[in-house]
């Protein structure tokens, strides 16, 4: 059991090493290493030649260490395996039997939001959007962080050009406010709808961005506007869990470990 903790430590050590200086972006000694982890200097020093013995690691000064080319080989062999939307299907079945409500997949076309997958949950609950359906990216929660990515004057334009009001008269069509109001969803990485494409219907959504930082896709919960409003704080979790999940399955970088 002692020999084992002692594996399991040197080897999170080794993935906190490679974890800090893609962080950082940048070569680092191995004593800023150390400073970086908190690991003892000793430790660090022995995980640093063992890494650069195994090409894991690189040397670019005679002081300075860096990535190593043996991880490019493992992330173009993990990248050329991973299908975005594939990843997006699966957590949106899982978010589906979590919640027990229906989970959407959504993605940008043009001025228009698509839904390109679907899970419907076990009630009884109908939603008129299905697989296929496209509406103005005014009208939704999910349109809204597809475009929040852009830049303020990308994205007043596309909502210049596309906003439209909805059937049930409660989308916003101001193309300025919905520019700052998709930034904004999109810093806080949700955005909530009530009522704007269809009466008594709630959007729960959050964006899926891919290694650059553009959103790709949404992932959302549709559900009745009382229980959504009861709610919202635990699907809110949820939801935003879920579009981590696949943005963490497509090689985002995630937060190194305190060891």
């Amino acid at each position: 059991m002692t020999s084992q903790r002692k594996r399991t430590g040197a080897i999170d050590r080794s993935l906190q090493v490679l974890d800090v200086l893609t962080d950082r972006g940048k070569p680092m000694s191995a004593y800023e290493l150390a400073r970086a982890t908190g690991a003892p200097a000793s430790t660090v020093y022995k995980i640093v030649d063992e890494l650069l013995e195994r090409h894991m690691l690189s040397r670019v000064e005679e002081s300075l260490i860096w990535l190593g080319p043996r991880l490019l080989r493992y992330g173009l062999t993990y990248r050329a395996s991973v299908d975005a939307f594939a990843e997006a299907r699966r957590e949106m079945a899982r978010l589906c039997a979590k919640v027990g409500e229906t989970v959407q997949v959504c993605a940008r076309d043009e001025g228009m939001m698509t839904v390109i997958s679907m899970a419907r949950g076990p009630g009884h609950f109908n939603v008129a959007s299905d697989v296929g359906t496209r509406v103005p990216l005014n009208w939704t929660a999910s349109g809204r962080l597809l475009l929040g990515h852009l830049s303020e004057e990308e994205r007043r334009a596309i909502f210049a050009e596309s906003a439209r009001p909805s059937e049930t008269g409660q989308a916003e069509t101001n193309p300025d406010l919905l520019s700052r109001l998709a930034r904004g969803e999109f810093e806080k990485r949700l955005a909530v709808q009530m009522s704007a494409s269809e009466y008594a219907v709630a959007c729960i959504a959050s964006p899926i961005c891919d290694t650059t930082g553009e959103c790709i896709a949404t992932i959302s919960i549709v559900l009745p506007e009382t229980k959504a409003m009861a709610e919202l704080d635990r699907l809110t979790s949820a939801v935003q869990e879920s579009a981590r999940n696949v943005e963490n399955a497509l090689g985002h970088r995630t937060v190194a470990m305190t060891l």
